[in-house]
């Protein structure tokens, strides 16, 4: 038979507390660090685990923390997500990790349905940061923003976009290529997100010869797209908005007997594991994950214990060299 759930009047009994004392010493509240770590040992041998029901009913809190992704096909988003989920888990939280596959209309309603699940607090990584229901939902719960900026967001951890389109294209600039594709996952509906205003931007400033293309994150779609804008456009560098879609460049490339760099320059925008393992290895723009993790998960943290300052971390970007960009031909 499994072994019965230990009480909280057993852990008292054990440590000569009273219940409340021992509900306060394992929330860490009103007791001293000597008495906090004779109770988490006593609950320890006795395998003693808080209810998480009987926990939200008396403190009003789930534990539970919507993480709404943009699209988990991109797998710099699927790191991301294992990421700050563990980092929560660290801080006895848990991830409800949902999927908005690159839809703006699904976004919104899965924002919605974490807001009405009464979870404690929301990430999102924003499809469409300009959409109007964002300030809406932000005063109902609290939400950290990871990559663009949201109104009313309870802290944010942002992208110096700006910077990291710049190191892109004065590096291929710099490599003597005028004519350049980007591919982006930013679809016709919501054309105003930072980095794709930042690349036409750029592009003026620099003389380039810029088409921006969308191109879903996963590998079929993502192929197709390079496959059509390698044929019909021909450009010497493709620079895309996520590696996954770098990925589809290659497998296109090597559909059409193009050598890269040899025959074309590319560029990914997140420098995840993968692209170091490519051949040849790919050229990208890092955002340093990992920081971007602790930086979430303390925000999230923080705002879903009532924290009411609200914070933001600009996030600056290194370019990663490696050998999928050199000369024009």
């Amino acid at each position: 038979m499994p072994r019965k759930r230990a009480t909280i009047r057993e852990v008292a009994q054990a440590t000569g507390l009273s219940p409340a004392a021992v509900s306060y010493a394992l929330r860490g509240l009103q007791v001293s660090e000597e008495t906090m770590e004779r109770v988490r040992a006593a609950a320890a041998e006795l395998g003693y685990e808080a209810d998480p029901i009987a926990r939200a009913l008396a403190s009003g809190r789930s534990g539970m923390i919507g993480l709404l992704c943009g699209s988990l096909e991109d797998l710099w988003q699927q790191s991301l997500a294992v990421g700050i989920s563990r980092g929560l888990r660290e801080k006895d939280r848990y991830a409800l990790i949902l999927d908005a596959v690159g839809d703006p209309a699904r976004e919104r309603a899965l924002a919605q349905q974490l807001r009405d699940q009464r979870v404690d607090g929301m990430i999102v990584q924003p499809l469409d940061p300009a959409a109007g229901f964002w300030s809406e939902l932000c005063e109902s719960l609290p939400v950290i923003a990871i990559g663009d900026s949201l109104p009313g967001t309870a802290g944010e951890v942002i992208f110096d976009n700006r910077r990291g389109v710049t190191l892109a294209l004065e590096h291929l600039r710099d490599l003597g290529h005028r004519r350049i594709s980007v591919l982006t996952p930013t679809r016709p509906s919501t054309p105003d997100r930072p980095a794709d205003v930042h690349v036409t931007a750029e592009a003026e400033r620099l003389g380039l010869d810029i088409a921006v293309t969308t191109a879903p994150h996963g590998m079929t779609a993502a192929t197709a797209a390079a496959r059509d804008i390698l044929l019909d456009r021909k450009p010497s560098a493709v620079f895309c908005f996520a590696d996954s879609i770098a990925y589809g460049v290659y497998a296109a490339a090597q559909e059409l007997g193009l050598s890269i760099p040899d025959d074309v320059s590319v560029m990914g925008y997140d420098d995840h594991p993968m692209s170091g393992l490519l051949t040849p290895g790919l050229t990208t723009v890092d955002w340093d994950i990992d920081g971007i993790v602790r930086a979430a998960v303390r925000l999230t943290a923080a705002a879903a214990d009532g924290a009411t300052r609200r914070r933001r971390v600009i996030q600056s970007p290194t370019l990663h060299r490696r050998a999928s960009t050199a000369p024009r031909p």
